[in-house]
């Protein structure tokens, strides 16, 4: 199964009277996220499933793909990386999954798969950790398969 994360583009600072669920890509941000659906529609399994928190600046990146997605509340700021994992159906999904989430918890699930001390992995605004997972000799082994930068997409 591969196991596509992307962190959202570049968004509105937080401040008072603006719900952080309301909170939109900038114009950065916005050109991010058209580069690295570029590169993701060049690249992307036929039949990814594609899930996104239901935090705007989320569904504004996920938007730029210009393929069908799913809401997943499970997504939202605040998720754990168990939620992730099932809302992906990782690592038993028939099909690629492409998750459009926040940090810490993306940093954390990668992490957690790529058996990372420390507990998290910094993701940049905006990119993309692409895993895959495999069995070899009996074990199941998860595989850093590509990181793309939201900047040299």
């Amino acid at each position: 199964m591969d196991l596509i994360i992307w962190r959202h583009a570049e968004a509105e600072e937080e401040r008072d009277g603006l719900d952080d669920l309301e909170r939109a890509l900038t114009s950065r941000g916005e050109k991010q996220a058209v580069r690295v659906a570029g590169w993701l529609d060049r690249n992307l399994p036929e039949g990814t499933r594609i899930l996104s928190s239901p935090a705007r600046r989320c569904e504004q990146t996920a938007l730029a793909l210009g393929r069908k997605y799913k809401i997943r509340e499970e997504l939202a700021p605040g998720a754990t990386p168990d939620d992730v994992l099932r809302a992906a159906q990782w690592p038993s999904a028939k099909h690629a999954v492409l998750v459009v989430g926040h940090q810490p918890v993306l940093g954390e699930t990668l992490a957690q798969l790529l058996r990372i001390e420390g507990g998290s992995v910094a993701i940049r605004k905006g990119a993309v950790w692409w895993l895959r997972t495999r069995e070899r000799d009996g074990l199941e082994q998860t595989l850093l398969w590509a990181v793309q930068g939201a900047e040299t997409a």
